[in-house]
């Protein structure tokens, strides 16, 4: 339902960061590492996090004590990586800081409308961000000092693939690695306009009492959720990072019972109700329209694609560099183009079955007659925001369906080992660190299974 308003996961982080050290005086105190404590807050955010992650936003019965464990092992490795005196600067604190403040910055569009947002100045993000992100920085030396010893040799990646059952071997469909250069139309201010005073009229026959906002909502507003919630959403100053800083700025702005004036977002114009506020929780209703693209601004944009796609294949720059000079997807300066896997693990290779979003489907169509290394002719679709745009398809690479083994997978198999034995040698590590720090845990925790194991070596101390 949110998709229309939504930004990409990654803008969760400012939220994380800059809840991280927001110490309520009612907040729960759920673990004590040496002179750090965990916060119940600490705990809440990580599970919201992964619970936002989740393909069908669930969460696993026991991932409140798998979580408390990681923070705990997160406390130990900052203060061994504090007693080993581990190389991490002000300087990088302060980098790496810098960085994260310019990043959201630039998805605001300004110091001043980020903070308008966030709630936050420059100066209290800096205060907030400086001490999880130096921690961050000491757990993650500790952790590269203990792994970077650990390799895996090729006689210990077959030991690992002979020790599968035959039977439990995955199975591999056809996988692809398709990219995509996205051209989004611009439309003509005459077009612009025109969206602008229909929703002035629709905001004049609401005041005059002719029609009815939800009416409205329901009959002409492009949100896709608008069946469903007839444009209605609630909205929490905390959560900052869910919808599209304009749309929440104005918002905000308005007093009960008052429309906005036409609010320009990256998903069109809005016309925005102030339903209810209550405390930080807002109810809003909203129409958004988009200015329409005339066939000429799509003739247009689809020469220009060919040209790109011409290109490419006269090798005058790769697809990837194509894609950095003159995408307008959003995800492109992250992704280079390339469509990624839904499993969730950052991979790049996709099954067909994963192509499920109707703005993908004409790449389906394409597949039978691309072959690897080839890019399609321009396309026109429409994204995933009711947009039109036009795009080319690149087929990087395809493989044959197969059952696992180490002659086509070997990397995968390779990676797997690694990651159990760097895990063995984490574990280790900290049964061995643990009971040197004082460590305390909420009676609520002291069942779950690492915990308990950690606590009970503590206390034959």
């Amino acid at each position: 339902m949110k998709k229309l308003l939504a930004l990409s996961a990654g803008a969760l982080l400012l939220w994380q960061a800059s809840t991280a050290q927001q110490k309520l005086v009612a907040d729960k105190i759920i673990g004590v590492v040496g002179d750090k404590i965990i916060l119940k807050s600490d705990m809440d955010g990580a599970l919201a996090d992964q619970q936002h992650n989740s393909p069908d936003g669930s969460l696993k019965p026991d991932a409140a004590c798998k979580t408390l464990e990681m923070l705990i092992s997160q406390k130990v490795m900052v203060l061994q990586a504090e007693r080993d005196s581990l190389p991490v600067s002000d300087g990088d604190v302060e980098a790496q800081m810098e960085n994260r403040i310019r990043y959201f910055e630039s998805m605001y569009g300004s110091k001043e409308k980020m903070k308008e947002i966030t709630g936050y100045s420059i100066y209290q993000l800096r205060e907030r961000f400086r001490t999880p992100i130096k921690e961050g920085l000491l757990a993650q030396a500790m952790r590269n000092k203990i792994i970077e010893p650990v390799k895996v040799t090729p006689s210990e990646v077959k030991r690992f693939f002979d020790a599968i059952p035959k039977d439990s071997l995955k199975f591999y469909e056809s996988e692809m690695e398709i990219g995509t250069l996205v051209l989004q139309p611009k439309a003509t201010r005459e077009m612009d306009q025109y969206a602008i005073d229909r929703l002035l009229e629709f905001k004049k026959r609401v005041l005059n009492k002719e029609s009815d906002f939800g009416s409205l909502a329901l009959l002409y507003s492009e949100d896709p959720g608008v069946k469903d919630n007839k444009g209605i959403y609630v909205l929490n100053r905390n959560d900052k990072t869910t919808y599209d800083p304009e749309f929440v700025a104005a918002s905000f702005r308005l007093k009960e019972g008052e429309i906005s004036s036409p609010v320009k977002t990256q998903f069109g114009y809005h016309l925005i109700q102030m339903v209810k506020r209550s405390g930080d929780n807002v109810t809003v209703q909203h129409i958004v329209l988009r200015a329409a693209v005339t066939k000429s601004d799509l003739a247009a944009n689809i020469a220009k694609l060919d040209s790109i796609r011409s290109g490419i294949l006269a090798n005058k720059y790769t697809f990837s560099e194509a894609v950095a000079k003159y995408s307008d997807a959003p995800s492109a300066k992250f992704d280079g183009g390339m469509l990624q896997s839904k499993t969730g693990d950052g991979s790049t290779l996709i099954t067909i079955d994963q192509l499920d979003d109707p703005s993908e489907k004409n790449i389906v169509m394409m597949l039978d007659t691309l072959k690897p290394g080839q890019i399609s002719a321009p396309v026109q679709f429409t994204d995933e925001n009711g947009r039109t745009s036009v795009r080319i398809v690149y087929l990087k690479t395809r493989t044959q369906p197969h059952r696992e083994n180490l002659t086509d997978d070997y990397s995968r198999i390779q990676q797997r080992t690694l990651d159990i034995k760097r895990a063995e040698a984490i574990n280790k590590w900290l049964t061995e660190k643990i009971p040197t720090f004082y460590v305390h845990v909420d009676d609520e925790y002291k069942n779950c299974n690492r915990i308990s194991q950690w606590m009970s070596s503590l206390a034959k101390q």
